[in-house]
């Protein structure tokens, strides 16, 4: 049977299924329902009452927790809301409205962030929408191609800044190597304010059990003279509950000072309650610890499904590979030249809704149109293996078309 009839044939299943974006699955959250009795109190552990205002840079259990988390000091967190994003955002906007310390608004010249690619287009989105131009920067298997990266930074004072998922990358699952990390806190920026943003969404997302770590930017960042270049952020998004975790941001002192100065402004404190129930559900290191496992559990077989699935249809075809990744939450998948959006368009019309093909490079333009995005977590281990073998025979109709 030809993959265009087996592909008519599939389109018959019916099927109904969103992919589009890295979702934890039902079961997953529910491994973090203990959160729903987990309060013991309303006070903190020096008799604050959590029920009021204040506490801007988050309750000091918590704080002691992402300092264990991230491996800076407690002094040295900040724990917010639900979403490191809107953190991520903050930043950016409070540089260009006010600067960094000792530096004007950005918002007064132009303003260039220098974008890995493949990467998370939620990154790309906050630039596009306060007008930073972009500027792609090839991965490859130890991170970012720095040479181009050092030469970039060196002769444009515009840089401002640079996107970083330094872990199991979206969505190429890469780890940055403690080299790549040396260099990034190192390297002479012709803008003394240029920033990296360390979004470490993955840190504790294994999918093998070996556990593979990343130098702290923020010690080699201090190490090379750069001691204020970084904002690490993190979150419990896909730890405990999507919408309703806690999210950190680790900097150097004086960048914790000037987010408090400005954070101050646009709020006067965070859900500490919400705070005081993580601080009680995840406790340490190794109790976070266990619970990813839990979580390794039922992601790694929806992983391991779409890889023997493409390996079975796609192993054969020229120009098609895609990611192993060690963790995180996807798998690119990468087409020949020119095929990646008509292959989501006819995953599309099997009922399988992926990720817009471009979507991983800055202004939704993929210059080759090879990559694809698969976030296989949502999905139960049935419907995967079914949205794998779609996507392949998807891939190879458009091929033959």
């Amino acid at each position: 049977m030809s993959a265009a009839d087996q592909y008519q044939a599939f389109k018959q299943l019916g099927l109904k299924l969103d992919m589009s974006r890295g979702k934890p699955a039902p079961e997953q959250l529910n491994l973090s329902n203990a959160l729903l009795d987990a309060l013991d109190g309303y006070k903190g552990a020096d008799g604050t009452d959590l029920r009021n205002y204040g506490g801007t840079v988050g309750i000091p259990e918590a704080r002691a927790l992402f300092a264990q988390l991230l491996d800076v000091p407690a002094a040295q967190v900040v724990v917010d809301g639900s979403a490191s994003l809107s953190l991520m955002h903050d930043v950016i906007v409070y540089h260009l409205l006010n600067g960094a310390p000792g530096h004007a608004p950005w918002v007064r010249e132009p303003v260039t962030f220098l974008c890995p690619v493949p990467g998370y287009d939620r990154h790309f989105s906050i630039c596009e929408a306060r007008g930073i131009k972009m500027i792609n920067v090839p991965m490859n298997q130890q991170g970012p191609d720095m040479d181009l990266v050092e030469q970039l930074v060196a002769q444009d004072a515009s840089i401002k800044g640079m996107w970083i998922v330094p872990k199991y990358s979206n969505p190429g699952g890469v780890v940055f190597s403690d080299q790549v990390v040396a260099r990034l806190a190192a390297m002479k920026t012709a803008a003394p304010d240029f920033r990296l943003m360390w979004d470490d969404a993955y840190r504790f997302h294994h999918l093998g059990e070996h556990k593979l770590a990343v130098a702290n930017i923020l010690d080699a960042c201090a190490k090379a003279g750069n001691p204020d270049r970084a904002f690490v952020f993190a979150s419990s998004s896909k730890v405990s509950w999507a919408g309703s975790g806690i999210a950190a941001l680790a900097a150097s002192p004086a960048n914790i000072a000037w987010w408090t100065k400005h954070a101050g402004i646009r709020s006067i404190g965070p859900d500490k309650i919400n705070q005081l129930r993580h601080v009680q559900l995840l406790k340490d290191v190794p109790t976070l610890e266990a619970l990813m496992e839990q979580h390794r559990q039922l992601l790694k077989p929806k992983f391991d499904a779409v890889l023997e699935q493409f390996q079975q249809h796609l192993g054969e075809v020229p120009g098609v590979s895609w990611t192993r990744p060690e963790g995180g939450y996807f798998i690119d998948l990468v087409t020949p030249d020119g095929a990646a959006r008509r292959t989501v368009a006819l995953a599309k019309e099997a009922g399988i809704t992926l990720t817009p093909a471009g979507a991983a490079f800055p202004y939704g333009v993929d210059p080759k149109d090879r990559h694809i995005r698969i976030a296989p977590s949502f999905p139960s281990l049935d419907e995967i293996t079914k949205a794998a073998q779609g996507i392949a025979l998807s891939l190879k109709v458009a091929l033959a078309s």
